[in-house]
């Protein structure tokens, strides 16, 4: 009997292995702009997208265009949590940097409190091109999964 038990057991939990997974992105956007002229901040969804909407399909034959204007892309409903610019008027501000990082803990505490799992942290940054180039953005997409 026991054994029967025991056989039953994989066959009760592998539906729930099966399970869809949802994802969310939450994105940090934070300014290096210097003297503290960007703005930087989270940026969270609350409306979700179906890509498909706004998908084309182009083939040799057939050019199958999506007509979807590009406001209809844009996302109207989300949060945006303030950070403070790595830079002010002088220079780099290492307790602006400590601040965000406290702030992004938050969120990220908050994010598995409520079910969420950090799957992934993707990172880029576009910085001084050079002369005349005074801006730059250091973005984080924090990629969270149940």
């Amino acid at each position: 009997m026991k054994k029967c038990h025991l056989l039953l057991l994989p066959l009760l939990i592998f539906p729930f292995l099966l399970s869809a997974q949802e994802f969310k992105v939450i994105t940090s956007v934070e300014s290096i702009v210097p003297s503290g002229l960007g703005r930087s901040r989270i940026i969270n969804a609350l409306e979700d997208k179906d890509y498909k909407e706004f998908t084309s399909v182009q083939t040799e034959d057939d050019n199958t265009r999506n007509k979807a204007d590009r406001g209809e892309i844009r996302v109207k409903n989300f949060e945006e949590t303030k950070l403070l610019n790595f830079y002010n008027i002088g220079g780099i501000r290492f307790q602006n940097i400590a601040a965000n990082d406290a702030v992004i803990t938050s969120m990220i505490n908050t994010m598995v409190s409520e079910g969420w799992e950090l799957a992934f942290v993707t990172s880029a940054v576009e910085s001084d091109g050079g002369k005349g180039d005074d801006n730059g953005i250091f973005i984080t997409r924090y990629i969270f999964k149940r």
